[in-house]
C-alpha cells in the first residue's frame, strides 16, 4: 500500500459530543484543509477507507486502524491536559504506529505555544507513549498546535523522508519565533 497519509490521533475521552474531547482539535485540522483561504494542506489516512460508526465493534475499530496505519507516512498525535494514560484507543494506535508500522510520531500540545523542554511534558502522556518514548529506534517531535510547526513536520518527518534522531526532539525557540508563534 502507498504510503502517502498522515494519520491523526487523540484520545476522544469518551465523550460522544465532540466538543468536550480533543476532536475539537482534530476538527481545527479539517477546518484549515477546508478553507480555501489558508495554505494547510496534508492527506489525512482517515478520509483513504470507510468511516467507522460509534457502534463499531472493537475488532472492527482495530482493523480499520491498522488498515489506516499501513497507508501513513507518519502520525500527527494530540496531546493535551485531558489525555488519559490508559483506557483510551489512542494507546493501542500509538503501540501499532511505534512497535508494528514504525511510524516517526509528530506529538502537538494545544495548551502550548512553543516546546522547549519535552521531559516536563511527561506527566500528560498516555502510558503507551511514557512507556516507549526512551527506546532505540523511536521517532518523535514535539510541537506546539499550530499550521507553521504542524506542517512542517508532517511534510519532513516520514517513513521515507528525514528521520528523527529519538523520541524527543523539539524545534528550537528560534524557530519558533521565525513563524511568529513566539516573541524573541
Amino acid at each position: 500500500m502507498n504510503r502517502t497519509g498522515t494519520y491523526v490521533a487523540f484520545d476522544g475521552l469518551g465523550e460522544t459530543n465532540p466538543a468536550k474531547s480533543d476532536f475539537r482539535y482534530y476538527a481545527t485540522l479539517q477546518a484549515w484543509t477546508a478553507n480555501k483561504n489558508i495554505d494547510f494542506r496534508f492527506v489525512n489516512s482517515h478520509d483513504k477507507t470507510y468511516a467507522v460508526r460509534d457502534t463499531s465493534s472493537k475488532a472492527t475499530l482495530y482493523a480499520r486502524i491498522r488498515q489506516r496505519l499501513s497507508a501513513s507516512k507518519n502520525m500527527f498525535v494530540i496531546i493535551s491536559k485531558d489525555t488519559r494514560y490508559t483506557g483510551s484507543v489512542l494507546s493501542y494506535e500509538i503501540e501499532q504506529a511505534l512497535d508494528v508500522y514504525k511510524l516517526p510520531l509528530i506529538i502537538a500540545y494545544p495548551d502550548y505555544s512553543g516546546i522547549w523542554n519535552v521531559d516536563a511534558l511527561s506527566d500528560m502522556w498516555p502510558k503507551a507513549l511514557a512507556d516507549r518514548i526512551n527506546r532505540p529506534g523511536v521517532e518523535a517531535l514535539h510541537i506546539a498546535f499550530a499550521k507553521a510547526p504542524i506542517l512542517d513536520a508532517i511534510n519532513r518527518f516520514t517513513v521515507n523522508g528525514e528521520h528523527l534522531t529519538n523520541g524527543k526532539n523539539y524545534y528550537t525557540r528560534e524557530t519558533y519565533v521565525d513563524w511568529g508563534l513566539v516573541q524573541k
